[in-house]
């Protein structure tokens, strides 16, 4: 069945992503992404992650014709892409208390008309066609969102930042108002906490979330800080933690705020590149986390995210190669929530 958008706020919510989930969505690397240059890199990487992911449930891939990867996943669709990151161009899925899920499909535009992304955009209409993904389509299209640029608690909040959703070429005219109502409607949230500050060096997003803060279980909030004055990222994320202090949960009650280190700058010549620790992925029993060769700023990341979910494994992941294209781990991936009426 089919929906356009517009539904009204009831029992459907966005889930939280350590919520339980029946898979997650790879688009893989291939010789017409910019991955080129580096195909064998990436690849051992996004291997990596297949490994892992399909270790604790299942993993859609999707990859052009010819790929071989029936060694990592029996759920392969090959469709054509531009680029690889499913995190913004992957469904951002509903779920209500009977066990239905609605698959919202929101324009994906190379954040902000700054790449290629008509065949991104096309995937999610291409596989709901196909049978790959169960639930009830929702034509969202006439408006851009990227699953990075949003968190959920699944309880009714979600955290976004106005750099992204109010940068140019996403949603004009606009104004924040009036993107604020639309994420409520098509995300049936109570409510949007804005964060202002914050925006990584090299961050082609404009500033996604899942680059700066994460919600976790127990109003937790893990979120990337940064110690050194002389750095250039020290002022904005500095004023990110001052304003994480002032929120306050639905019952009125600050959150528990746990700091992420900064990694120490990489750079691709002179371009320093976008490496953070929050960009992990949540899974079934774990949590796989970007790692970056700096074993003691990697161990005191994954202790911290051990911190927030203690009953979950934590699996560091080498992103080294990712973080190459200004993206990491959390960036490749979009989880689907599990519904009982899923096969």
């Amino acid at each position: 069945m089919e929906y356009k958008s517009n539904h009204h706020a009831s029992a459907w919510r966005l889930p939280a992503e350590w919520e339980s989930q029946w898979g997650v969505q790879l688009t893989w690397p291939h010789a017409n992404t910019d991955w080129a240059p580096m195909l064998d890199e990436i690849t051992v990487t996004y291997e990596e992650m297949a490994r892992e992911i399909a270790r604790r449930e299942h993993l859609l891939v999707i990859s052009p014709e010819g790929a071989d990867l029936s060694r990592l996943t029996p759920h392969l669709i090959p469709l054509p892409s531009n680029d690889t990151w499913a995190r913004d161009h992957g469904f951002i899925t509903l779920i209500d208390d009977q066990g239905h899920c609605r698959l919202l499909d929101f324009r994906f535009n190379g954040w902000g008309e700054k790449f290629p992304a008509s065949r991104d955009n096309a995937l999610n209409r291409q596989l709901y066609d196909l049978g790959a993904i169960e639930g009830d389509y929702v034509d969202c299209l006439d408006f851009v969102l990227e699953g990075g640029s949003i968190e959920s608690d699944g309880r009714g909040t979600i955290f976004t930042t106005t750099g992204c959703l109010l940068a140019p070429h996403r949603n004009q005219p606009l104004t924040k108002a009036e993107i604020e109502d639309r994420l409520k409607r098509e995300l049936c949230a109570e409510r949007i906490l804005w964060i202002d500050h914050g925006n990584l060096t090299g961050d082609d997003t404009d500033g996604h979330i899942d680059t700066l803060v994460r919600i976790c279980p127990n109003d937790t909030l893990l979120y990337v800080g940064c110690d050194d004055p002389t750095d250039e990222q020290y002022t904005e994320l500095k004023l990110m933690e001052e304003q994480l202090a002032t929120f306050r949960t639905l019952e009125g009650k600050p959150y528990r705020l746990l700091k992420l280190p900064m990694p120490r700058a990489i750079y691709d010549g002179e371009d320093r590149l976008p490496a953070t620790y929050a960009n992990f992925l949540v899974v079934n029993g774990a949590v796989l986390c970007p790692t970056y060769a700096q074993p003691d700023l990697d161990a005191e990341a994954l202790r911290l995210i051990g911190e927030a979910f203690p009953e979950r494994e934590i699996v560091g992941i080498d992103c080294r190669s990712i973080i190459k294209q200004h993206g990491s781990l959390h960036c490749c991936t979009m989880q689907f929530p599990t519904i009982t009426n899923r096969q």
